[in-house]
């Protein structure tokens, strides 16, 4: 399969490129995935953001995984701090990942980011006072993979803050899409 300009990967034989590109998109955007938002912290400097690739890679020792596009603020944050915490979001509350796609305004006095009221887990991570659930992480290593890092957490605690059945945001909730 040759490689074409432009294009990531190989292009099977006969196929348009862009044609190509635009179904391994779709193809792509068809598996079921969270949407979360992903709290991180290096000493005093805290962030949120949105994220959608996630899950558990191990059982003993209990690991997480999140990839992490390199050139966002929370990637910076996790490689130096060495923490993560993964909020679950409700489903009702799908508007809140929009508010976590750019580096967050902290207000450390007020104990909120973007408005949203948080609390440090026990890594230190910043979870969302509204997350159904949350993980909180250490990080375990780092994989190198292209563009993003994956981040392996192990699970240091978790908890929910919501009923247990209280229906959580998927990225098919929303009309946003990531990746592909």
């Amino acid at each position: 399969m040759p490689l074409h300009d432009g294009i990531v990967g190989p292009i099977p034989d006969g196929r348009d490129p862009e044609e190509y590109d635009k179904l391994r998109r779709r193809v792509m955007w068809t598996m079921p995935t969270g949407l979360y938002v992903v709290g991180s912290r290096a000493g005093e400097r805290r962030n949120a953001m949105t994220l959608n690739w996630a899950t558990q890679v191990s059982s003993d020792p209990k690991l997480l995984a999140i990839g992490v596009e390199k050139e966002a603020f929370t990637h910076e944050l996790i490689a130096e701090g060495r923490v993560f915490s993964l909020n679950i979001v409700d489903r009702e509350d799908r508007a809140i990942v929009r508010k976590f796609t750019k580096p967050v305004e902290a207000d450390m006095a007020g104990h909120t980011m973007n408005g949203f009221p948080f609390h440090d887990g026990p890594t230190g991570a910043p979870i969302l006072d509204q997350a159904v659930a949350w993980v909180d992480c250490r990080v375990h290593s780092a994989v190198d993979v292209g563009d993003h890092t994956l981040f392996l957490g192990e699970v240091v605690d978790a908890g929910f803050q919501k009923p247990e059945e209280t229906p959580v945001l998927r990225m098919e909730d929303t009309r946003m899409n990531y990746g592909g």
